[in-house]
């Protein structure tokens, strides 16, 4: 890859701009209290948040989608996440300086997620973020790893697919990036868990830390001062 910055920028949410663990930590072990079970740590419960809901009540308790009482138990994992989605969770330190950056000098960014609207935008109000585009799960027919939604925000944006960055910490943001043509950008930092296999993962580049992607993006602090005029 070329050192020029890219066109635009399109982050996953969960694990890659914010730090959503907390809040969903708080919701799955809300449903493990409701059954009489004792809370699991955190770390156990952070790596399944990027697999969604029913990822996380299948590890609160050991429910699979086809079991009978999941449908319920998802149920009150969401309302119990719904009600507070911004609690704890936050943009990854060391991304902010970035997305300061990256508004103050008018580049064009935005989010794509496969988290439903009615979490993903609460959140992303909560927390002020400016981005340009916000496509959610349920915006569009269909979602990731399809390339669908990464193709729509680029549209939306007025940038060409080949002249964005999708950053992601999941198999199916790197295969929705590469099959929309764009840069598949990975981040260790986030939510990856133990029996996966990142390695083979088709990237493009790999970043392990918030702050290496900003000094990637914008390296010079005398950068972070663009006009904005």
């Amino acid at each position: 890859m070329s050192g020029a910055r890219p066109a635009a920028l399109l982050f996953d949410l969960d694990g890659t701009l914010v730090d959503t663990a907390p809040d969903l930590a708080q919701a799955t072990n809300a449903l493990r209290t409701h059954h009489g079970l004792a809370p699991l740590p955190y770390e156990t419960i952070r790596a399944q948040v990027s697999n969604g809901g029913s990822a996380l009540v299948e590890l609160a308790l050991g429910l699979a989608p086809t079991h009978a009482d999941h449908g319920e138990a998802r149920r009150f994992l969401l309302e119990a996440y719904g009600r507070d989605v911004a609690r704890y969770s936050h943009v990854f330190p060391g991304l902010e300086p970035l997305l300061k950056a990256w508004d103050n000098a008018h580049r064009p960014w935005g989010i794509v997620t496969n988290k439903p609207r009615a979490y993903a935008a609460p959140l992303v109000e909560a927390l002020n973020l400016t981005h340009g585009v916000l496509l959610a799960a349920d915006d569009l027919p269909l979602k990731k790893p399809d390339p669908a939604p990464l193709l729509e925000a680029a549209r939306r944006l007025g940038v060409a697919p080949t002249d964005c960055w999708y950053i992601g910490d999941h198999l199916r943001d790197m295969q929705a990036a590469r099959a929309a043509g764009m840069h598949a950008i990975a981040v260790r930092y986030g939510y990856i868990g133990d029996a996966e296999t990142p390695d083979t993962w088709p990237v493009d580049r790999w970043f392990e830390t918030p702050e290496s992607l900003t000094q990637a993006l914008w390296p010079s602090e005398g950068d972070m001062a663009v006009p904005s005029g």
